[in-house]
């Protein structure tokens, strides 16, 4: 396993991120084996959010770590201020609300990474910066950022809070895979980092070195290895709504056929190369990944260590014809 730094935790943080969103309860013993092979394969480091299968999610990882006896060792990122059907919840009173759900929920008087599910550009980030770092004295959250936050917001809160002394955002978790998003995938501002529109959000992330906690690094099962052109009609049931509206369009098809090619010549998957195109930029990615058994983050973590060239780059990215 490899690992990285984000400013104010005290742990490394795994590059490896095991998303949960799709854990309960109710698979409880199930669950609780695919956590524990991503502890002992070196994955110290866990996804979630407030709004998660109703806050089951943060339930399961609460008992598991308690009955593991591993908080310790564990870094918590869950996400919280995620709107609702009725209004935008970026607001002191939602964040804290939510904060003390989940801090109730994952058993826990701390969140290692704590980030907004969403942003609400309509509102000031004043109090917002101002409410985290209170939660942050406290000791409640270690760092904190955004999910979804467009890059220069984040530059916007971090100017405010370096103008009066605060501490600044020190992590993102926008979506960030070899394929791109070419719609929304839940209508709800989501922010990409993907794609030949983006060029100049990644030049901010590459000069500020923020760690990345990128969301559907594998496009939601698009770069599963299970889906190909040939065979999309047939497979598209294992893809969940948010992944046939974002990825299934024909620029990643051609993405796709791509990786496949690579793949062949260098002896590994379509999903191994899709993580090493990621993990091969001059950014500072930790991938969010629903692996579901040690064979899939055991691939992960090889792909992790995985070299492509610049022009390997461009060819999986559409941005030459031949390499």
């Amino acid at each position: 396993m490899l690992y990285g730094k984000v400013q104010g935790v005290d742990k490394d943080v795994s590059r490896l991120v095991l998303g949960t969103d799709y854990m309960t309860t109710r698979d409880l013993e199930r669950n609780f084996d695919i956590l524990d092979t991503a502890f002992e394969l070196g994955c110290n480091t866990l996804d979630t959010a407030h709004g998660y299968g109703g806050g089951d999610g943060e339930r399961l990882i609460g008992r598991w770590m308690e009955a593991r006896g591993n908080r310790d060792k564990m870094v918590i990122l869950t996400k919280g201020a995620h709107h609702n059907a009725d209004r935008k919840r970026v607001t002191p009173f939602d964040i804290t609300s939510d904060l003390f759900d989940s801090l109730a929920r994952l058993r826990t008087d701390y969140i290692d990474i704590y980030v907004l599910h969403r942003d609400d550009p309509s509102v000031p980030v004043g109090p917002i910066v101002e409410i985290l770092n209170e939660h942050h004295a406290a000791g409640r959250i270690k760092a904190f950022g955004g999910s979804n936050w467009h890059h220069t917001r984040i530059q916007e809160a971090n100017e405010y809070a370096e103008k009066h002394g605060l501490v600044p955002f020190t992590a993102s978790s926008p979506n960030y895979s070899l394929a791109e998003q070419v719609e929304d995938p839940w209508g709800q501002g989501c922010v990409t980092l993907g794609g030949p529109n983006e060029v100049e959000a990644r030049k901010w992330y590459e000069k500020t070195q923020m760690p990345i906690f990128s969301y559907s690094s594998l496009g939601r099962g698009f770069f599963s290895g299970r889906i190909s052109r040939s065979n999309f009609e047939e497979t598209r049931k294992l893809l969940d709504r948010a992944s046939l509206t974002a990825y299934c369009h024909e620029q990643n098809f051609e993405r796709l056929d791509r990786a496949e090619i690579l793949a062949k010549e260098k002896g590994l998957t379509v999903p191994q190369i899709a993580m090493a195109f990621i993990m091969n930029q001059p950014l500072n990615v930790f991938p969010i990944v629903g692996a579901v058994n040690a064979k899939e983050m055991e691939e992960n973590i090889v792909a992790f260590k995985t070299k492509l060239t610049q022009e390997e780059l461009e060819w999986l990215d559409l941005l030459r014809d031949e390499i």
